[in-house]
């Protein structure tokens, strides 16, 4: 039995210097019911982040303001505030094997954000 796809409050944070993760980001701010706010705004000290975490992945914050989860997991929480199918993949992300493959595509699409439609230089990750 599928659990109950409930809606998630929090924060989801990308790169805003990124032209792919922010097309990715006002997509989500069309179809989510979280909060979607650049990294380069927030204080990352207090979130106990580097800029290395935030400019390699996306991060998922609670309602608290806690980060809990970076990459695909980030991804997954932000699309479990979308409506059907969104949610529903949200979720589905979230499974044990799915996790693993979506943390393989997630890491593919990170190295390669600057071949990506709506990419720009600044989306070239150092070292990629």
């Amino acid at each position: 039995m599928i659990p109950p796809l409930t809606r998630l409050a929090g924060t989801v944070l990308y790169d805003a210097d990124c032209g792919f993760c922010t097309t990715c980001a006002r997509w989500l701010e069309r179809h989510g019911t979280c909060t979607v706010a650049p990294w380069q705004s927030q204080d990352l000290e207090a979130l106990q982040l580097t800029e290395d975490d935030v400019t390699t992945a996306a991060w998922w914050l609670d309602v608290s303001g806690r980060a809990t989860a970076s990459g695909a997991q980030a991804i997954a929480a932000a699309l479990r505030t979308c409506a059907a199918p969104y949610r529903l993949a949200g979720w589905l992300m979230t499974l044990p094997l799915v996790r693993v493959v979506a943390a393989v595509v997630y890491g593919w699409v990170a190295r390669n954000r600057y071949r990506l439609p709506g990419a720009t230089d600044a989306c070239r990750i150092d070292g990629h």
